[in-house]
């Protein structure tokens, strides 16, 4: 069974299901995450979905490099959370599989190439109180 999440499940409402890939970047004792400014300004783990012929790393990769504008070298999957929860920017309620992967940063490439992300340096203690998504703070707070 996978551990669920923040909000309940809303009856009458239909989800769809969308598998996801997170990075928690560890660089010593500070994450690498991104701020996304809307529709809610939020601390986020860099990533987000697979694509249809994506691969799960493949997705992470992408993901990273547009939310933040990093190279990374993953480590090793750290596991996985369920979240339900309405996405406005496709306008559907969805049931979120996230697979969370612990990862390095490597490089900076460049800015974020994704509109509205920006990547922040933040203490591990700071991240696992600041993430929006309470199964991100979960799984950074086991890092501590």
């Amino acid at each position: 069974m996978i551990r669920r999440y923040g909000e309940a499940v809303r009856h009458g409402k239909i989800y769809r299901r969308r598998a996801g890939v997170y990075a928690v970047l560890r660089e010593g004792d500070s994450l690498l995450v991104t701020h996304q400014a809307s529709p809610v300004p939020e601390f986020q783990l860099p990533g987000g979905g697979i694509d249809p012929g994506e691969s799960p790393l493949q997705a992470l990769h992408r993901e990273v490099y547009e939310e933040t504008g990093w190279r990374v070298a993953p480590i090793r999957r750290l596991g996985a959370f369920r979240r339900f929860t309405y996405m406005p920017d496709y306008g559907f309620w969805a049931e979120k599989l996230c697979t969370l992967y612990l990862a390095r940063p490597v490089r900076p490439l460049g800015p974020p190439a994704e509109a509205g992300h920006s990547a922040v340096w933040m203490s591990i203690e700071v991240a696992a109180r600041e993430l929006g998504s309470a199964g991100d703070r979960a799984f950074v707070r086991a890092l501590l």
